[in-house]
């Protein structure tokens, strides 16, 4: 076998880089019958972030400058487009903000360690960016995007109440992830430090996500429902195909020992907890952990457990978008009461 040369190898990584570019460009151009998925229909701009250690995030903004502010924080592998079903729902009567976290879709990785405190500076540079003096938003993230949110009310309890009108977690967790994961039932007979060396291999991994049937039954098994099929399948895949493997390695080795501890009982605002009841990467567990701090912080607006597995907004985003309308009118009732 021919040893790859210098040159070799950054022709490999050359290529890799245009084959994922080309996967970000086609996931936001490609067409769904279920147009929820299909690229905003009211078309948005992007405003480039700077973090503090000087790293660029892309973050997209939809809907009328002047209206209320839906800021939404994507998980693991994920990006901007995971949130169309969302944008699509409210962007006719919201501001909606949605960003890509560092090193995912267009955001850049920059070069300092990854740590929950890192992308909590990072949602607080969005934050600065995007709302006004005085102006608060209700903040909806998703599976490492409700930890990021949780660091960032560890971080900056101050900015909370003065930065959020409500929070909405979903399908996320505090931490021990690899500890309490029902993906591979196997695993929980393990000994503990063997199971937690085990998941912290395997959500490291640089494996690739070719486009056959055997890796989309994988990841329908292990990150939604195998009742999810057709274009909530299709959409999903496309969506995490186009995370490039080396981010996806290093924020899994990150989620592996990630413990935000109780962080929650920070956030000072309404907050609601989503759950699936069939996820397998934050099971309930996780989330009734989370209801607790919360109630015994006094901030508990509801707790609502969809059908669906770990990817709940996409799954059963007709459910997910009339939460997250309730929450919106409780958030802005002056809104309400001038409609």
């Amino acid at each position: 076998m021919r040893a790859m040369t210098p040159t070799s190898r950054t022709g490999a990584k050359g290529l890799v880089g245009r084959r994922l570019s080309a996967r970000r460009v086609a996931l936001r151009g490609r067409s769904y019958a279920d147009i929820a998925f299909n690229r905003p229909v009211r078309p948005g701009r992007s405003v480039p972030i700077t973090t503090p250690d000087g790293t660029t995030l892309r973050a997209c903004v939809y809907g009328p400058d002047s209206a209320d502010v839906i800021v939404f924080v994507h998980g693991w592998t994920c990006c901007v487009e995971y949130w169309n079903p969302q944008i699509n729902a409210f962007a006719g009567d919201y501001r909606v903000v949605a960003y890509d976290q560092r090193g995912h879709g267009d955001s850049e990785l920059g070069g300092r360690p990854l740590t929950t405190d890192l992308l909590a500076d990072d949602l607080r540079a969005v934050l600065d960016a995007v709302l006004r003096p005085g102006q608060r938003a209700v903040l909806v993230g998703h599976s490492m995007g409700g930890m990021t949110i949780q660091a960032w009310a560890a971080r900056y309890p101050d900015q909370v109440a003065e930065r959020a009108a409500a929070v909405v977690l979903t399908n996320t967790a505090a931490g021990n992830l690899i500890a309490e994961t029902t993906l591979v039932p196997l695993l929980r007979l393990l000994p503990l430090p063997l199971r937690l060396l085990v998941g912290k291999l395997a959500l490291s991994a640089l494996l690739p996500f070719p486009p056959v049937a055997p890796m989309q039954w994988g990841l329908r098994r292990g990150v939604m429902t195998l009742a999810a099929v057709g274009d909530v399948a299709d959409f999903a895949f496309a969506v995490v195909r186009a995370c490039p493997p080396r981010v996806r390695g290093r924020f899994g080795a990150l989620l592996a020992g990630l413990d935000v501890g109780q962080a929650a009982k920070r956030l000072t605002v309404p907050t609601t907890v989503i759950a699936g009841r069939f996820d397998n990467l934050t099971p309930v567990v996780h989330s009734e952990r989370l209801v607790e701090m919360l109630t015994e912080s006094g901030v508990l607006d509801r707790f609502t457990v969809l059908p669906t597995g770990h990817l709940g907004s996409v799954e059963a985003y007709p459910a997910f978008n009339a939460e997250l309308s309730r929450v919106l009118e409780s958030a802005y009732p002056a809104r309400e009461a001038t409609a």
